[in-house]
């Protein structure tokens, strides 16, 4: 029976919260090994009873209620051949922790749990030479059974990926040329897969907010200058000391340039235009000038004015590095990613600097290159090891890749840098909430965010999920008025912050403090109405109290929640295009999503 098409996953076997992934390959790679661990997870959902489905006589014996409210959650771990994998560890956890079973697989490669308890559960299948995959929190109801089989791949070919906060030395080969070329590009549709898996979405928002990272533009407003020789603020007298020059030498190339440059900086990019378009009337050899008039063009939203400029500048200055990374930034906003990479690499081969590595490393991230997003960033990390945002960058691209202990280790190191940032301490909760298991130096890392920056509402709600991870894992409840007082905290700085209110919610329904849960939830949804998990919950303790009315309602804003935030991440993925890569000595591939 046919229940599925292939899908690709990072990250572990993922199963959406309404939407089956059939046939998941689950790539969990090193920096430069391709690494893979597949686990094929088939999931579906017995629609029908056993009498149904067999065409059982009317006289079948009626199940008792205990036997109706049962959950059911059966299947089979099997290797890549087929064959069943005995003594795998299961587990079964409830999301919020209170539920937890464990089991090993049979001769036969089987398990079973009976869940009395309804709620979002994780299914984790692990075992020595095989790597670990986790689901998607996946919603059990009452009555409920779910069958699941896993296939799992014997990672004999795997390297250990380092977990230290800093650089794996040995893996830091590196010569001149880049041992990966950027061919061409392809739809997100050509990669296949929907994917709502709950890693590839966190990938792809890291590497939104990595772009985000990129220079504003503030330190490339003097061609050739760094940062620290621009300007901060000009005065008023300055400024009209230079447009009295302009008024008394109207042909000056000098005091239109110094003009036109002043009101760059100042953010009159009109102004700017016209002066320094003047300028370049006067005297069109001048590079400075003209990269100026770019940026300014670029600034104003006249971009495709800025890439015709710049494609003029370079005819004349080809080993310019700050005009190819310009260009660069230009042919991505025109909608080319393929002449935009090309153009970073080349600005980062004639200009190793930090900004080079980051942009080459941001565009290769933000087109699904992550293999060779990885080498960039780890190349601009030993090149530039004071960088923060370079190690933010790595770990955004390690985290896509798979390697999630070394992804945290990378931002834990990026923090140390720059204690008082708090661009580390986002990515590095993010990824405490979303991954299955908790990093070494997280909990750490997350204490000192809370510390150095107790009015941050995020700083609070992260050290929560990393406490709350932790008690979890130690099967303590020690923590739970910590978590509790942390998330109240959160939402009291932030009143618009729904994901505390909804772990505030299932704290609350784990110590059987309905109406506090329902309040919570309710109020989550209130804040942020695209809270999917909140009108599950909510429709769960109606269900209990017997208000059958709402809790069909809640669960119907669920599927109609899911279903819009499935098609909003379609639609994003459709507007990037991915890169295909050429690897050294190997053959053209997609890169891997």
């Amino acid at each position: 029976m046919q229940f599925g098409v292939e899908k690709k996953c990072n990250g572990g076997c993922r199963e959406g919260n309404l939407v089956s992934r059939m046939n998941c390959f689950c790539m969990v790679k090193s920096p430069f090994e391709n690494r893979v661990n597949r686990c094929a997870l088939f999931l579906f959902l017995l629609a029908a009873s056993l009498a149904g489905l067999a065409g059982a006589p009317a006289a079948a014996q009626t199940p008792t209620p205990s036997q109706l409210d049962a959950i059911t959650v059966e299947g089979m771990v099997r290797n890549s051949a087929g064959e069943p994998v005995m003594g795998a560890s299961v587990v079964l956890e409830e999301k919020s922790g209170a539920h937890k079973l464990e089991t090993k697989t049979d001769a036969e490669g089987r398990f079973s749990f009976t869940v009395r308890h309804e709620g979002m559960y994780t299914v984790t299948v692990e075992k020595a030479g095989f790597g670990k995959c986790a689901t998607d929190p996946m919603p059990l109801s009452t009555g409920q059974k779910k069958k699941i089989e896993l296939r799992l791949q014997t990672a004999t070919a795997a390297q250990p990926s380092s977990s230290s906060g800093t650089a794996s030395s040995d893996a830091m080969e590196f010569k001149d040329e880049p041992n990966f070329t950027v061919a061409g590009v392809t739809d997100w549709s050509g990669a296949g897969g929907h994917g709502s898996d709950t890693s590839l979405r966190t990938s792809e928002a890291f590497a939104r907010e990595t772009l985000a990272l990129k220079s504003s533009g503030a330190d490339e407003t003097l061609h050739g200058a760094a940062a620290e020789d621009v300007p901060g603020r000009e005065t008023a007298e300055t400024e009209n000391k230079l447009r009295a020059a302009v008024v008394r030498t109207p042909n000056s190339f000098e005091a239109n340039h110094q003009l036109g440059e002043f009101c760059l900086r100042s953010g009159k990019y009109r102004e700017a235009i016209s002066s320094l378009k003047a300028a370049y009337q006067i005297n069109g050899e001048n590079v400075a000038n003209a990269y100026d008039l770019a940026l300014a063009y670029r600034a104003n939203g006249d971009v495709v004015l800025a890439h015709d400029l710049a494609v003029k500048i370079l005819a004349r200055a080809e080993g310019d590095a700050g005009l190819h990374g310009l260009l660069g930034d230009l042919d991505e906003r025109l909608g080319d990613p393929l002449g935009a990479v090309r153009e970073y690499e080349r600005a980062a081969t004639l200009e190793p600097s930090e900004p080079n590595y980051f942009e080459w490393g941001s565009e290769l991230l933000l087109h699904r290159a992550v293999r060779p997003a990885v080498i960039v960033f780890k190349k601009g990390a030993v090149a530039h090891p004071n960088s923060a945002r370079m190690l933010v960058g790595l770990g955004a691209a390690l985290y896509a890749d798979g390697s999630y202990e070394e992804a945290a280790g990378q931002l834990c190191h990026a923090s140390d840098l720059k204690p008082e940032d708090p661009t580390p301490y986002l990515f590095l909760g993010k990824m405490e909430v979303t991954s299955p298991t908790s990093f070494s130096c997280g909990e750490q890392k997350l204490a000192r965010f809370v510390q150095n920056q107790p009015g941050n509402a995020l700083a609070n709600y992260y050290f929560a999920m990393a406490v709350l991870k932790r008690d979890r894992e130690s099967k303590s409840p020690a923590g739970s008025q910590q978590v509790e007082a942390l998330l109240k905290k959160s939402v009291a700085i932030d009143p618009k912050l729904g994901e505390a209110y909804l772990q505030l919610g299932i704290l609350y329904a784990a110590q059987g403090a309905s109406d506090q849960a329902i309040a919570a939830f309710k109020k989550a949804i209130e804040v942020t109405p695209g809270l999917g998990e909140a009108h599950y919950r909510l429709s769960q303790l109606y269900k209990r109290s017997g208000e059958k009315a709402k809790s069909e309602q809640e669960i119907q804003l669920y599927k109609q929640v899911e279903k819009n935030e499935a098609d909003e991440v379609e639609r994003q993925r459709r507007e990037v295009q991915q890169f295909l890569i050429i690897l050294k000595d190997q053959p053209a591939v997609s890169a891997p999503h």
